[in-house]
């Protein structure tokens, strides 16, 4: 048989995704589970979205459509943005893709050649490390444990251009901690990446809407204009409006990128469906009292996870300011035994299993998020489980020996 590219080796399945199925294989046997591990918000879209989509049916034209996005919805799109303050932004520097993770894999293509570095946060995203390897890049990693709520210092970014890599890659707020840059922190940040001019900057930013405590979202861009030249913004339609599966990601950045986005679309998807299109155009500029109320609802379930976390001795876990996880540091149960089931906890996929298996609890692992000493506790599932599935949690802790 025919070799597979080497490619393909380098590529790793999602560790969330295996997590989930596991969860949803124990629950079809009938066991009563609880699932705090995949990122999905757990809600669906305004009655409008659907109007929009029914309607794009009927009148469905059969034709291909635009590789950059239908005009309308990049317009919807420049307008949404100019309701976090990113303003100026023209069609020609909005691209469209099957979701932000299909963005982020075409800028990774159009930006990165093989053995060009990209560097990013420890905790990150499991998806970027994936990506980075698929595109034969190398990757600098900038360690945030929790002992610095798990956000980079100017020190550290400075460390890490100075070394020249082609692309930095910052998420905010973060997915897996939940953590939100302050105006001050961004503004920071963003005096050390003007120094470096060779490098380009993404910034995955698609929990922009769902940010708590009145802290506020801040870009780069709203600190330091001149970077609007290397600057390249990530959205999604998916965690803001709850549509996940209907694959709608944004980006917004210099013009030779977009076009460079959309030249990829060309050979890769050809275009966003003209119903997903329509969809997506309502959502944007519809009403917004769906995911006003979805973001009250989380920071309240945000409230609920932390008073039960604070109860468990020995558990670190710095207050998440965004986003729709925690992300706390379980490190004190390592080298422990888990007293009624005898299972021998060593490392974070070792607690996860016997929390799985001793509580029917699924979280995921920090090391998938390049944090072994953590695990990612997503806390959108139905609010009558949050509460048993946290109470579940703090038993296991206390039967721990």
């Amino acid at each position: 048989m025919p070799a597979l590219a080497r490619r393909t080796g380098r590529a790793k399945p999602s560790a969330i995704m295996l997590v989930a199925e596991k969860a949803k294989r124990l629950k079809s046997e009938g066991r009563d589970i609880i699932s705090f591990s995949i990122g999905v918000p757990n809600f669906l879209p305004g009655d409008h979205v659907y109007a929009a989509a029914r309607e794009a049916l009927a009148k469905d034209s059969g034709q291909y459509g635009s590789n950059r996005g239908a005009d309308a919805l990049i317009d919807a799109f420049i307008s949404h943005m100019g309701e976090i303050g990113l303003n100026g932004y023209t069609r020609a520097n909005c691209a469209t893709g099957i979701g932000a993770k299909h963005v982020i894999y075409n800028l990774a293509e159009a930006l990165l050649d093989e053995g060009d570095t990209i560097c990013f946060a420890t905790p990150y995203w499991t998806s970027y490390n994936d990506i980075a390897a698929i595109v034969g890049a190398k990757v600098d990693l900038l360690p945030c444990p929790a002992s610095q709520d798990y956000k980079m210092t100017p020190a550290q970014l400075d460390a890490a251009l100075a070394k020249k890599p082609k692309v930095f890659l910052f998420n905010n707020p973060s997915n897996p901690t939940g953590m939100v840059y302050t105006k001050e922190e961004i503004a920071a940040l963003a005096d050390v990446v003007v120094k470096y001019p060779d490098t380009w900057v993404i910034t995955d930013d698609i929990y922009n809407r769902m940010v708590f405590d009145g802290i506020g979202y801040h870009n780069f861009v709203h600190s330091r204009p001149e970077l609007r030249d290397r600057v390249i913004f990530i959205d999604s339609l998916s965690k803001t409006y709850g549509m996940p599966g209907w694959r709608v990601g944004f980006m917004a950045g210099p013009e030779s990128v977009a076009s460079a986005v959309a030249t990829m679309n060309s050979n890769h998807i050809t275009n966003i469906p003209e119903v997903v299109t329509a969809a997506a155009i309502a959502a944007l500029t519809g009403p917004q009292d769906v995911p006003k109320q979805k973001n009250e609802e989380f920071q309240a379930k945000r409230d609920q996870v932390l008073a039960v976390l604070a109860q468990i001795p020995g558990i670190v876990c710095p207050r998440p300011e965004g986003a729709f996880y925690v992300f706390p540091d379980v490190s004190v149960a390592f080298g422990k035994t888990h007293g009624p089931t005898g299972l021998k906890i060593e490392n974070d996929v070792d607690l996860c299993n016997a929390l799985l298996e001793a509580k029917g609890v699924a979280c995921v692992p920090g090391s998938a998020f390049g944090e072994p000493r953590a695990l990612r506790i997503s806390y959108t599932c139905p609010t009558p489980q949050l509460a048993p599935g946290l109470d579940r949690i703090k038993q296991f802790f206390a039967e721990l020996q």
